[in-house]
């Protein structure tokens, strides 16, 4: 019988030492007194429930900017095809033009 009863102290003082650590973790707002341990488990449900849709809106805005950088890399090599065939261009003009000027002389 002594045994059930000392058990039973061990894990009301680990529940104790559990409810202790949450209120470290979970803010208290400005009744931060004396809190129940049922309004102790509704603010930690609330507050997990906050840090996840926190969680949603950062993944969703990674996901974003993701599609973003995609968006951009692919302008960036359009434009620096773009560039390639400019420069290809200029270059078949510049050696047009010397040509020419050579046949002058």
């Amino acid at each position: 019988e002594a045994e059930p009863a000392a058990r039973s102290r061990c894990r009301r003082a680990q529940l104790r030492l559990c409810l202790e650590r949450l209120k470290g973790l979970v803010p208290l707002g400005a009744a931060a007194g004396r809190h129940t341990t049922l309004s102790l488990l509704t603010r930690a449900r609330l507050h997990i429930q906050k840090l996840e849709d926190q969680e949603r809106r950062a993944l969703h805005q990674i996901e974003q900017l993701q599609r973003e950088q995609r968006h951009l890399q692919r302008q960036l090599e359009k434009l620096g095809m773009e560039r390639v065939r400019i420069d290809s261009i200029g270059s078949s003009l510049s050696s047009e033009r010397s040509d020419s000027e050579q046949g002058e002389s």
